[in-house]
Order: structure tokens, then sequence, then C-alpha cells
């Protein structure tokens, strides 16, 4: 396949098991229907200043790898392994069968993030713009949490979550214990 300049490869569900079982403590972001390239641009930065292996997301209802998409990411989706599966919901019982602990954001979550354990095999589902999570895959995962608002609006833009979760992964991942 000639790849130019607009379009880069994206892993596909295999290439992305292969890579989850590379890791000693694999780290993916699942990403559900994001579709503003300047999110998912955003997003890619962030995953990659995070140590993310992968970030997923599904081939229909969100946005591939874009000019737009590289250009925000800032050279990011260059470097982050980006695969797009056909079945989002499939590819994540495919992670959690490899060991990878799910945990999705929702606004109706019971825990707040920074009370859940972030330390192991892990995946941090984010969901869509104003609609966040579908149904399923909000099933498929193992733990909801929701990030804690004191302001007046009920919650943060998907690429600004992104940073907030990832961090708080990386922050629990290099305390000592």
């Amino acid at each position: 396949m000639q790849v130019t300049e607009k379009e880069v490869p994206s892993l596909d569900e295999d290439d992305l098991m292969r890579l989850v079982a590379e890791q000693a403590c694999p780290f993916v972001l699942i990403l559900d229907c994001v579709q503003d390239p300047h999110n998912l641009g955003a997003i890619l930065r962030t995953a990659d200043g995070a140590g993310v292996h992968a970030v997923v997301a599904p081939k229909d209802k969100a946005v591939g790898i874009t000019e737009t998409v590289r250009r925000v990411s800032v050279g990011a989706a260059d470097h982050v392994p980006f695969a797009q599966v056909t079945n989002l919901a499939r590819t994540m019982e495919r992670l959690k069968e490899a060991g990878l602990w799910l945990v999705g954001t929702s606004d109706r979550a019971t825990k707040q993030l920074y009370e859940l354990d972030l330390k192991g095999p892990l995946g941090i589902v984010m969901g869509a713009e104003e609609k966040g999570m579908r149904r399923l895959t909000e099933e498929n995962c193992d733990f909801l949490a929701m990030i804690p608002m004191a302001g007046k609006v009920e919650c943060l833009n998907v690429s600004v979550a992104t940073g907030v979760c990832l961090f708080e992964a990386v922050r629990q991942r290099r305390v000592v214990g």
C-alpha cells in the first residue's frame, strides 16, 4: 500500500493485540466515536506525553488520522500507534481477555477517578463529544469513574478529560509501592 502525506496507515485489531501482548504493563486509550479532528489531535498529543501504547477508535462514526489531526497533534499522530477497529465492543472484550482492566468515564459513575487503582494493565475509555459512551461500550467497561466537577458546567471537553484521566494513571504508576 502506498501512503500519501495525508494518509497514515492505522493498525487493525490483530496488530493491536500483538502490540498489547508485547507490553509488560499495557496502557491503552479507547475512544468511542470522537468526531472532531481537533479533539483527536489533542488527544494523540496527550497520549504520547502520557506514554500510552496505543489509541483505539472505531472505523465508523469517528474521525481517523487526517491532515488536521496530524497538525494539531504536533507529530504525535506519527508516533502513537492508532488502531481503527470494525467492532469496538469485540476489541474491548479481547483487551479484557488479554488482562487489561477497562475504566470508562461517565457522569453516571458512583466513584471518582481518583478512587480507582489505575496501576496495572489498563484501558481508559472515553466517550464522544456531547453524547459520551455508547451503551455497549459502557457495558464492556469493568469500572466507571467520574471526574469531579466543582463549577456550573457538567463535564469537560473530551480532550481535556482524557488528559486528566491519562495523567492520573501516570501519577499512580509512578508512585512507589
